[in-house]
């Protein structure tokens, strides 16, 4: 195990009803005006923007509104909230939503502390120096962003979906109530299951040093999702289920996994990202399409760990036959698996490998992941 520094400054409320504490919570931070950013209508229908409201004026919080945050976060929703934020001596950002708005939250809060182009920090022009702090009041589990200072972005005009981290965007706190979970479609469950799995397997397959106790507790995590979600399935009102599920989920993005691990990469992210910014493909379904081909295409590079995968997740001696019930367990669900299900064709292959080798660059995986590479990884799919 290698040396590491894990440091984590996100406080979790977890439970029912914690919402209602949101006010309180941020007059305790002693913040007294926030952003109040938010999705396309759901917590309005489902009763949570009244009650958030309401937590709000009993502690005397002022706020302004931004809302319209979609499935993929874009650019120009993050400049708007800039400038709200700048214009209305903004001192906090308080995201109630899914990791989507979380993280055009975080980029917001860095954003408003900054007077440049926010997309600078995207690109490593930038390095985030200060940001308003962040909130959050979770309802749905799936990128861990609530308790990480990651931040996922689409440049629309560029048509580039590129990240930021930073432990200064991370959380202050986040509230998660499981029970603000349990409308979320089958469609998006099985996405977020999917999304939990890849952050797991990401360091796990690629890390040159990953610890027997690392490697535990990402297939525990793995586990865990996949039996919570075929019960959430059947019974979205599980509670116990959707609670398991949430934390799991935090514990895949946190931090935690890689710790004292070495050489990870994210390559499954860095080619699915170019799905999403080319053809607006959810995050989780488009890494459902790309993890089972990228497993094909790398198993060789690491066979013991890929037989270790399928020995404790499948119960199988065979790495290939551990790849495969992964993609079955995918279509299972629900996921798609090929590019064919997202009405992407083979003419498209090339565009995306080109627009994903651009985000290699910026990640420092392009010797690793040429064009050529990519495709390869695609034609799998």
């Amino acid at each position: 195990m290698n040396n590491f520094t894990y440091y984590n400054p996100t406080k979790i409320e977890f439970g029912k009803e914690k919402e209602n504490n949101i006010g309180e919570y941020l007059a305790q931070a002693g913040i007294k005006k926030v952003l109040l950013h938010y999705g396309t209508g759901s917590i309005k229908k489902n009763g949570l923007y009244e009650k958030i409201i309401i937590s709000l004026n009993k502690s005397n919080i002022e706020f302004k509104e931004l809302s319209g945050v979609v499935s993929n976060p874009l650019l120009s929703k993050v400049n708007e909230g800039i400038s709200l934020s700048k214009e209305n001596n903004i001192e906090a950002i308080l995201a109630v939503g899914g990791g989507s708005v979380a993280d055009s939250a975080k980029a917001i809060a860095a954003g408003a502390k900054y007077d440049g182009d926010v997309w600078d920090f995207f690109i490593n022009k930038a390095e985030i120096l200060e940001a308003l702090p962040v909130f959050t009041v979770m309802t749905l589990s799936a990128t861990a962003s609530e308790m990480n200072g990651n931040s996922v972005i689409i440049n629309e005009n560029t048509k580039q979906k590129y990240s930021i981290a930073s432990v200064l965007i991370n959380p202050l706190i986040s509230v998660i109530n499981p029970e603000l979970m349990a409308t979320v479609s089958k469609e998006y469950l099985a996405y977020s299951a999917v999304d939990v799995i890849s952050h797991c397997i990401e360091v796990y397959f690629t890390a040159s040093t990953h610890p027997n106790f690392n490697s535990a507790i990402v297939e525990s995590i793995i586990k865990t999702i996949m039996q919570t979600t075929e019960i959430l399935l059947e019974n979205p009102n599980d509670y116990d289920a959707r609670a398991e599920f949430a934390w799991a989920a935090i514990q895949g993005l946190n931090g935690l996994t890689p710790a004292g691990t070495e050489g990870g990469n994210f390559p499954n992210h860095m080619i699915e990202h170019s799905l999403s910014a080319l053809y607006n493909v959810a995050h989780g379904a488009g890494l459902a399409v790309v993890i089972p081909a990228w497993m094909k295409y790398y198993k060789e590079q690491n066979q013991a760990q890929f037989k270790r995968f399928a020995k404790e997740i499948f119960n199988s001696d065979d790495a290939d036959v551990g790849i495969e019930k992964l993609e079955s367990w995918f279509s299972k669900i629900g996921a798609p698996t090929t590019l064919k299900e997202l009405n992407i064709t083979r003419d498209g292959i090339k565009e995306l490998a080109t627009n994903a080798n651009a985000t290699a660059n910026v990640w420092g995986m392009s010797e690793l992941y040429s064009k050529e590479t990519i495709i390869e990884i695609l034609e799998k799919a």
